[in-house]
């Protein structure tokens, strides 16, 4: 297991969660589903179901503020284990512009190259804020085209209020940002 980050000045513990943060899956898709209404911008819904699946299969991270989920992230591979995404980020409105996004994303980072260690890496954003802490990881912008193509990866985008960008593209662009980070990339 990797080790825990403490903030104590946040009072967060940031983890690799388990089976037993499965509880906290509906209060996660809550706040995935409320930080997308409030930004007007895309973000896949998630199942409750689904993120606890992540949470049971250990690829996933959360913070806890107590009892309280305050963040989370999870990681999903794609075409036979030569992608791995770090998706469904999110953080609690009362912690942003703390941190804390940045040790989410740091530990999933470290829990996909820990599992997956010749994966390539990759996100999609419309989010400043993760492209910046992507770029501080070592991912750099590419195309659509530099992404899984698997469907049922780009089904994951379908409850997207974008979608139909994607759609009309087909699958070459969004509004969103492809991040990607190559592990043998030496720059």
């Amino acid at each position: 297991m990797i080790d825990t980050i403490i903030d104590t000045t946040l009072k967060v513990i940031v983890i690799e969660a388990g089976p037993e943060h499965g509880k906290y899956a509906e209060q996660i898709v809550e706040m995935i589903e409320t930080a997308a209404r409030i930004r007007g911008t895309g973000i896949a819904k998630r199942d409750p179901r689904y993120i606890e699946k992540k949470m049971t299969e250990n690829k996933a991270i959360i913070a806890l503020n107590g009892s309280k989920p305050v963040g989370f992230c999870y990681i999903e591979t794609w075409d036979h284990g030569k992608y791995v995404a770090n998706s469904g980020l999110i953080v609690d409105p009362e912690f942003r512009q703390s941190g804390l996004a940045k040790m989410i994303k740091a530990k999933a980072f470290n829990l996909s190259r820990k599992r997956f260690p010749e994966a390539k890496i990759f996100g999609l954003t419309t989010s400043l804020p993760v492209m910046k802490i992507n770029s501080e990881l070592g991912y750099r912008p590419v195309t659509f085209s530099e992404l899984p193509k698997e469907d049922a990866f780009w089904k994951g985008c379908s409850s997207c209020v974008n979608y139909d960008i994607l759609q009309r593209t087909s699958q070459k662009m969004c509004l969103c940002t492809g991040m990607l980070y190559e592990p043998n990339n030496k720059k």
